[in-house]
């Protein structure tokens, strides 16, 4: 059965379990990496300075967010990432998990049966957080 890696399971070491539970029904249909989970208010504040994030007390911070993509990891594949987004959306969805995607941060939109997803000026194709 397919699963999460070791490596991947680290990083998700504070993460909030309902994105754990999430990530584990998707990695059955994709092979997925974390590539970061629970991140310190030091690496917010760098990712911040470099331009890669746009708040400064960002989800991460909380153990609310993770970063994920297929394996192996092909950063000029929108169009995976897009895939991998609707689908980890639709999981979420099923499983009563309200989350929010960094490829459209309106979370209202993709729950009213609006049918753009373009809502943002920043794409973080491989952000996912948890609603409340």
């Amino acid at each position: 059965m397919p699963k999460l890696g070791r490596r991947s399971m680290k990083r998700l070491k504070g993460v909030d379990p309902r994105l754990i539970l999430l990530l584990q029904k998707v990695v059955k249909y994709y092979d997925i990496t974390v590539i970061e989970g629970l991140r310190s208010q030091e690496r917010q504040n760098e990712l911040l300075a470099q331009g890669k994030s746009k708040t400064k007390f960002g989800k991460h911070v909380q153990g609310l967010a993770v970063d994920i993509a297929m394996y192996p990891i092909d950063w000029s594949a929108r169009d995976d990432f897009h895939m991998l987004g609707g689908f980890v959306l639709g999981i979420a969805n099923q499983m009563g998990i309200r989350i929010r995607w960094g490829g459209c941060w309106r979370y209202d939109s993709l729950y009213q049966g609006q049918r753009t997803v373009k809502t943002n000026n920043f794409d973080d194709l491989v952000h996912f957080e948890i609603v409340e």
